[in-house]
């Protein structure tokens, strides 16, 4: 048996990193909701305990996981740990006698307990003393009836509300209007507003450096020199060179030395994650982390195909939420950037094969396991090391985030 999860991000209202939703799949034909809701609550147990564990896919962040109701009474959720999970109650769960009793051990024990995709019962009432967070879905509750609904839990004030499936900026402020704490959706990766973000000098260093790192034979002595005449680029090149992730035997003390020992490969990756951190700096670090994940994820994808390029399938994966970065729409911020025409293709046209991997990548974030399915089969990938990819570019994700901060 393999374990099959994806992860999705929860932020508050300053868009940091609260939390993740952690979503089981079950290898390729046997996609969820396909599942039984128990087994796939079992499964997320049983994978993190016995194959990847919870804090590795969340970075030590609370795991939001569904119960359903006869987990929640064999008292599955005592199986990990209070302070690394969520109790979410999923929606299809009836409430009553043995329900209450449970949440109110569990509460005692220390658990935080979420009811998901509230619908509105009066019955619920009973369990509100106990509930920390309840989670309201923006498609299937009109803000009207939300805002109603919220006005009645006025005298409960210990409840936190979380907005789930928030798609644009406006809805987000709109949530938060209404009193919400809490965050998930694809508004943080979208274009706050279209306008002209003009580029600092060290952020056009970085374009000057990915421009002459695209070109099929680089100019070594240029290059070093751009970065000699920049101590901040020049000593965050020497660290990363000198990074365990490399496991050098002796120390590297000149630039030259480091760009040559780096590579092509390894330098325009570390030259392109530079770039995004550097414009990204106003931005939600999750915004970040997710196209370090996507880059990581591309690479990988790509390591699986002799004829494909790992090192331009990095860079689609990291330029893919660039738009949302810098506030411009992508066609915009393509004509600026001096990438290849098959990285354009894919991040604007969707086509190409760096466009397959970017909607693999895509899909395994939204936890879509049909759409991921049938593009694993159009890649004609094996199904055990899809997962194994998304979870090696998380751990190198969160090691790249440390080290540039």
């Amino acid at each position: 048996m393999y374990f099959y999860a994806a992860r999705q991000p929860i932020l508050d209202v300053d868009k940091n990193l609260f939390a993740y939703e952690v979503l089981f799949r079950d290898g390729v034909d046997n996609v969820f909701p396909e599942v039984d809701e128990e087994q796939a609550t079992t499964r997320i147990i049983e994978g993190s305990q016995f194959h990847l564990g919870i804090e590795h896919l969340t970075g030590n962040k609370p795991a939001f996981i569904n119960f359903t109701l006869d987990t929640i009474l064999k008292n599955y959720p005592a199986m990990l740990s209070p302070d690394s999970i969520v109790v979410e109650i999923l929606e299809t769960v009836t409430p009553g006698k043995k329900l209450l009793h449970s949440v109110k051990q569990l509460k005692e024990k220390g658990y935080t307990i979420a009811l998901d995709d509230y619908e509105n019962k009066p019955v619920w009432r009973h369990f509100f003393p106990f509930i920390d967070l309840i989670k309201f879905d923006l498609r299937a509750m009109p803000f009207e009836e939300i805002a109603q609904i919220i006005d009645e839990l006025k005298a409960f004030p210990h409840i936190k509300l979380l907005a789930e499936k928030v798609e644009t900026l406006e809805e987000f402020e709109q949530c938060k209007s209404l009193g919400f704490s809490y965050f998930q959706g694809y508004f943080f990766s979208k274009p706050e507003m279209v306008k002209t973000k003009s580029l600092s000098p060290a952020q056009m260093t970085l374009a000057e450096l990915l421009y002459e790192t695209s070109t099929p034979e680089i100019d070594l002595p240029k290059i070093t020199q751009i970065f000699e005449r920049d101590i901040n680029l020049a000593y965050k090149l020497l660290r990363y060179s000198n990074s365990a992730t490399f496991k050098r035997r002796t120390e590297i003390s000149t630039i030259k030395q480091a760009l040559v020992v780096l590579g092509k490969n390894e330098l325009k990756k570390f030259l392109s994650l530079l770039f995004t951190a550097s414009v990204s700096s106003d931005k939600p670090t999750e915004l970040l982390k997710m196209a370090m994940v996507r880059a990581r994820f591309c690479e990988n994808l790509a390591t699986f195909d002799k004829s494909a390029d790992s090192s331009m399938a990095f860079l689609t994966g990291m330029m893919s939420l660039i738009d949302a970065i810098l506030d411009q729409d992508i066609e915009t911020v393509m004509e600026q950037l001096p990438l290849s025409s098959e990285i354009k293709d894919a991040l604007i046209k969707k086509t190409g094969i760096l466009a397959e991997y970017l909607k693999l990548a895509l899909a395994y974030e939204k936890g879509d396991w049909e759409y991921e399915s049938e593009i694993e089969q159009k890649l004609e990938l094996n199904d055990t090391k899809v997962p194994a990819n998304y979870t090696n570019a998380i751990a190198w994700a969160n090691e790249q985030v440390a080290n540039l901060s």
